[in-house]
């Protein structure tokens, strides 16, 4: 099931167009990542999905019916461009997000307390925002994204600003959400963080979509075909039809070689092609592309 449909939307401001007849589903309790380089239009979208912008063109459907202001009260939204009341203090900015989304002062008090605790920062709340620092201030804004336990969440570059381990620690909450039954939609160019995170991903390239589906499914799709394995015993030459030797590094006899299997064959014929000429195979694997290099083929060939 999908809570976010977006049917065939376009957005122009004045000659310059945003987005162009994308659509796209987000299917309910997943982690959807949105790719794209700078200025591809993926702002656009998720400003469209909170009605902050209106397309020219289409229609946002949110659980199967046209987007409105109350569905937009259930979206937790982080954005990139990060904005809080410097000379408020934490605690009574939190109140005032928090409150802005429905919830009363005292379950808004309640759940930010909370969070406080899990993070490590119950010290904060009378501070002022001007004394935090980027990370700081960072995971005061995760907060007040998701303490009203919104069903969709859009985070954009959520890990912006943070040192590894408070990376990791936000990490982690995105995954327990996940659990929890939220929907998350990531905006990212980090894509480790879509390999370990994400379960499907989109691509917005030129204001277009270049492509979408399972996060597996696409690394398999975009590979080459190539195995890398180990062995021990004599050289192995190309084998006709089969495999073609791309490299063979020996070393004191054990070698680590990568093999192109031709079209047609499968990793297991090349494997038992190898097996026949004699060689011990210690391990093999197939050479899947990671993601890094799937957006940089897709955005710069335009494939």
């Amino acid at each position: 099931m999908s809570i976010i449909q977006i049917q065939h939307v376009s957005k122009s401001f004045g000659e310059k167009v945003a987005l162009q007849d994308v659509s796209l589903e987000i299917p309910e309790g997943k982690i959807f990542g949105l790719l794209g380089p700078n200025g591809a239009g993926k702002t656009t979208l998720i400003r469209i999905i909170n009605r902050i912008t209106i397309p020219n063109n289409g229609s946002v459907l949110f659980n199967g019916h046209p987007i409105s202001d109350e569905d937009v009260s259930r979206i937790g939204y982080l954005p990139e461009e990060r904005g809080l009341y410097r000379k408020m203090k934490v605690g009574e900015q939190c109140l005032y997000l928090a409150q802005l989304k429905g919830m009363s002062s005292r379950d808004a008090t309640k759940e930010l307390k909370k969070w406080f605790r899990k993070f490590g920062i119950e010290d904060w709340w009378y501070k002022k925002v001007e004394e935090l620092s980027k990370g700081m201030a960072q995971k005061i804004q995760f907060i007040t994204t998701v303490v009203h336990k919104p069903s969709l969440m859009i985070l954009d570059e959520p890990f912006s600003g943070f040192d590894p381990v408070n990376a990791e620690l936000i990490r982690s909450e995105i995954l327990r959400l996940k659990e929890d039954g939220a929907t998350i939609i990531l905006s990212t160019h980090n894509m480790e963080s879509v390999e370990e995170l994400c379960d499907e991903i989109a691509l917005i390239n030129n204001s277009r979509l270049v492509i979408t589906g399972g996060v597996d499914e696409i690394r398999h799709k975009y590979g080459n075909n190539n195995i890398e394995l180990v062995y021990t015993g004599e050289t192995i030459e190309n084998h006709e039809n089969i495999f073609k030797v791309l490299s063979d590094i020996d070393n004191a006899g054990r070698h680590t070689a990568v093999l192109s299997i031709d079209p047609g064959y499968s990793s297991n014929a090349a494997l038992k092609a190898v097996m026949d000429s004699g060689v011990t195979v210690n391990s093999f694997k197939e050479l899947i592309p990671r993601m890094n290099d799937i957006f940089i083929k897709l955005v710069t060939e335009g494939v």
